[in-house]
């Protein structure tokens, strides 16, 4: 499992500082060429940190919060009223139970089994 912290963090910043950063690249290059998926990634500032399988959002909201925008586009969200603070092994266990009941799917709609392993964890 990885904690990251994320202080004075923003979303949509990330993305902006990512795509201007390829601009930047490019204007150097002279390049006009597309931008890939690939690239906007390793411009990130969790380049070379997994993305989360599992966001935990903590007391009740039913928002992401500007939080990871980018990484958690394939990630399970699971909602508890507790709040942080108050966020122990117990609330996590929960979490990670309900997480291998789900059927992952990476944004497809065909079938398949669920996927049990230990997930990637991003909490709020």
């Amino acid at each position: 499992m990885v904690l990251c912290l994320a202080l004075n963090y923003g979303g949509r910043a990330e993305i902006v500082d990512a795509a201007n950063a390829i601009l930047a690249e490019r204007n150097a290059q002279g390049s006009a060429a597309p931008v890939t998926e690939e690239e906007v990634s390793r411009r990130l500032y969790t380049t070379g940190l997994p993305d989360p399988d599992l966001l935990i959002r903590t007391s009740g909201e039913m928002r992401v919060s500007n939080f990871l925008l980018w990484q958690i586009a394939y990630a399970e969200i699971f909602v508890t009223e507790t709040l942080w603070p108050d966020f122990n092994r117990a609330r996590l266990l929960e979490s990670l139970l309900d997480f291998q009941k789900r059927e992952r799917r990476y944004g497809g709609i065909g079938e398949g089994g669920s996927d049990s392993r230990v997930p990637r964890v991003a909490g709020e």
